[in-house]
């Protein structure tokens, strides 16, 4: 197994959208962003989905990858809840069907949404909640720094109908801390994972990185341990994503200090039989949840769906992101805001939408797109009359290693190919098979 790793650890997008947004072009006009999202929602039989990016942390934590500004300067909550209202209301002015359609999920990630107090938490939610209809099943999700999270928080958000929680976690190792930066005990893990229990959140997600510095199976060991003794609902295994040319500040650790190869995929490994054998499912890449967690039930119902945000329950076909550098998707094409809060401010002074860029999907794009997603959230897919060849000829060598199988014009990911999950989508990506990118964009798939 190792010299696969070897052979398939190359750069490859997640594919948390396609096209991936190295290859996004011909960004939607305003009037045509506007009507793309009247028509998905419009045509669309399902509710819809909102993020909003809270962008600021008290410290920086390096091994992320996240759009984010660094400050302990809380007087800058009021203006940038402000400012995600201003633009939710350009949003609501402009298109009336937010309000008729039933919303299925909101979720806060960030950057650290808890930087807000508990006031400004309520200040944010309440105007938005209030101005549409929840769906009967509606998902209030929410990522959290538990050294930055309070009960007064926890108490606000559920109020408010907020029902899952996600703890960044990484690590429990003090050295592997210290070196990213995160002093975090797991007593204020336990913590938090109490009190949201106690205060009735449904489910309550872990996410850990394998591959930073200084992890060892030892380490990895006694993290997975430590974990499971918490049980949380769902954990999110990411690799480590060693991407300078986004975050220098990853570069601050040494080289030598990060497991690399079969050194790196052996943590992972270890971390998963531990959680298998604990009882937990594989769900699509990267993500555990308990059996009784509505993420497995998806997962057995074959309604499983993938977005911006990763895996979750809730399908929709609209997704619409509100603040600084968020990602919005529609049927018709993808949007996002201003990456720079200078920008995104002036834009709204200016009672703009705040695009920076987008990508309007053409039928070649929507085909790829429906394939992908099938694939990373069922493991198998059903290839058009002209792909079967072509996919017996890229994928060879995945073939010959039993990672995939085609068998009645279907793509099957093997038990043995799900880690390889990423490589095997590189089939469906034809415009990185057109243009490959010069510099390296995307993380190693391993």
């Amino acid at each position: 197994m190792s010299s696969l790793f070897a052979k398939y650890d190359i750069p490859a997008p997640r594919y948390t959208s396609y096209p991936t947004v190295p290859y996004w072009e011909s960004a939607p006009t305003h009037d045509q962003w506007i009507q793309h999202l009247k028509l998905s929602l419009k045509e669309s039989t399902d509710s819809w989905s909102l993020y909003l990016h809270i962008p600021y942390c008290e410290t920086l934590c390096t091994f992320c990858g996240c759009n984010n500004i660094i400050t302990k300067d809380h007087n800058r909550e009021e203006p940038y809840v402000n400012m995600v209202l201003k633009e939710w209301e350009l949003y609501l002015n402009q298109v009336e069907e937010l309000r008729q359609r039933p919303l299925k999920h909101l979720h806060l990630g960030g950057g650290t949404p808890t930087f807000l107090s508990p006031a400004n938490l309520k200040r944010l939610l309440e105007p938005i909640i209030n101005a549409v209809k929840l769906a009967d099943h509606f998902e209030g999700s929410i990522e959290v720094d538990p050294r930055r999270t309070t009960r007064e928080q926890l108490i606000v958000l559920k109020e408010l109908g907020f029902n899952r929680i996600s703890l960044g976690v990484q690590d429990f190792n003090f050295e592997v801390q210290r070196l990213v930066n995160r002093i975090q005990p797991f007593e204020i893990t336990q913590k938090i994972t109490t009190e949201a229990r106690e205060l009735g959140f449904t489910s309550v997600n872990f996410d850990l990185i394998y591959g930073m510095a200084k992890q060892t199976p030892e380490t990895m060991k006694e993290c997975v341990e430590k974990t499971i003794l918490l049980r949380p609902d769902r954990i999110a295994l990411y690799s480590f994503a060693l991407v300078p040319w986004i975050k220098p500040a990853q570069r601050l650790f040494k080289d030598e200090d990060l497991p690399v190869g079969k050194q790196k995929r052996d943590l992972y490994e270890l971390s998963r039989t531990m959680l298998l054998n604990a009882g937990y499912v594989e769900v699509g890449m990267d993500h555990f949840a308990l059996p009784t967690d509505s993420l497995s039930i998806a997962l057995k119902n074959k309604s499983l769906h993938r977005n911006f945000m990763g895996y979750t329950d809730q399908k929709t076909n609209v997704l619409l992101g509100l603040g600084v550098s968020s990602i919005s998707e529609s049927l018709y094409s993808f949007h996002q805001n201003e990456k720079v809060l200078a920008s995104y401010q002036l834009k709204l002074d200016e009672n703009q939408i705040p695009t920076h860029r987008g990508h309007v999907l053409t039928e070649e794009d929507k085909k790829r797109r429906a394939q992908i997603l099938e694939f990373m959230t069922q493991g198998s897919v059903q290839l058009a009359s002209d792909q079967e060849n072509n996919a017996k000829e890229f994928l060879t060598e995945m073939l010959e290693d039993g990672l995939v199988k085609i068998s009645d014009h279907q793509l099957i990911l093997t038990d043995a190919g799900k880690p390889f999950l990423r490589n095997a989508c590189l089939f469906f990506d034809e415009r990185l098979k057109k243009v490959k990118p010069s510099t390296q964009v995307f993380s190693k798939s391993l």
